[in-house]
């Protein structure tokens, strides 16, 4: 009878620590969109300095689109093969990181 009662306690005793809670704690993720103030423009617009330093830098690119901001950078989109990307530069051709 005795390990019975012993038995049941050591039973009882185990299962409450399976019954424990554990703390939840919230995280809050932020999400911040950086819009540039980059406006589209014609192609034709681009100086020659950006055109001649894509051609050395990648001859096979293709601009699809090209936008200028307010600091005259240039932003341009670009194919080249099968993939497509960003390129930024200056007016006179020199590439920019960003």
């Amino acid at each position: 009878m005795k390990n019975l009662f012993l038995s049941a306690a050591i039973v009882l005793g185990s299962l409450t620590s399976f019954a424990s809670t554990s703390p939840v704690t919230n995280t809050t993720v932020k999400v911040i969109s950086i819009e540039d103030d980059y406006t589209e423009i014609k192609l034709e617009e681009l100086p020659a300095a950006i055109t001649d330093a894509l051609k050395k830098a990648y001859p096979e690119a293709v601009i699809t689109k090209a936008y200028k901001n307010e600091k005259s950078e240039y932003k341009l989109d670009v194919t080249v093969g099968d993939k497509v990307g960003n390129l930024f530069a200056n007016a006179d051709g020199t590439w920019i990181k960003q």
